[in-house]
């Protein structure tokens, strides 16, 4: 009799397990969509480049091949070319933007050095466009991603606008303000100038316009923000 209460035992453990097999097998797996949000000037709306082509679009496509067929990837693109800090902060509250994005990316300050704007505009406008930015990102700072500024003194445009030492100067110096708020406030600081500082050395990097990034040095730019995308929105 306990020969058979054994086997009887084996045979129903066997069952259960096949049908708890089958349940986890049978569950529906929930399709998840992620929303990102890009906040900038030229370089976020990809000036003189296909509207796939700039980096917001590649990096959205370089995320989407990362989930599951199911899964949506939504991007929305705050941005327009000579766009300065003061005209995407009242684009932004025209905008009536949410507050559940799970990534941002901010690129702002090019022309508030391209039009002589005081240098004490950005410092004031700059921090309020990245606390704006928190809150669009489920207010979690971890979610934002602040990229440098490239420089376009290494352009064909920028060698013959002004000065090109001035230029670089420049915008060094509304980067490093940049990068220090970053640091002090715990935000990730991506740079990406040093790319576009090898314009000259390499045209394919600069669009056909002769002063803004090509699709080529935005790849580059992929390069370097998914890692820290796939880290954030996950």
């Amino acid at each position: 009799m306990r020969k058979v209460y054994l086997i009887g035992l084996l045979l129903l453990s066997i069952v259960v397990s096949c049908s708890s097999s089958d349940e986890t097998s049978s569950t529906p797996v929930l399709p998840k969509t992620f929303k990102i949000l890009s906040l900038g000037d030229s370089y976020t709306i990809g000036q003189s480049v296909c509207e796939t082509c700039r980096f917001p679009e590649q990096l959205k496509d370089s995320l989407t091949l990362r989930y599951a067929e199911q899964d949506t990837l939504n991007l929305n693109v705050i941005a327009q070319t000579g766009w300065t800090t003061t005209n995407l902060i009242n684009t932004i509250a025209s905008e009536n933007i949410t507050n559940d994005y799970d990534l941002v990316t901010l690129l702002i300050g090019v022309n508030n050095q391209f039009q002589g704007k005081p240098f004490l505009l950005y410092e004031t406008e700059f921090p309020q466009l990245v606390q704006t930015a928190i809150t669009a990102a489920r207010a979690d700072k971890t979610k934002l991603v602040v990229l440098s500024i490239p420089d376009y003194a290494f352009t064909v445009f920028g060698q013959n606008f002004g000065n090109p030492t001035t230029t670089s100067s420049e915008i060094d110096l509304y980067n490093a303000f940049a990068e220090n708020y970053c640091t002090q406030e715990g935000i990730s600081f991506l740079n990406i100038t040093d790319i576009t500082r090898q314009g000259l050395d390499n045209p394919s990097l600069v669009a056909s316009d002769g002063l803004h990034p090509s699709t080529l040095a935005y790849s580059m730019f992929i390069e370097r923000l998914l890692p820290l995308a796939i880290e954030k929105i996950e």
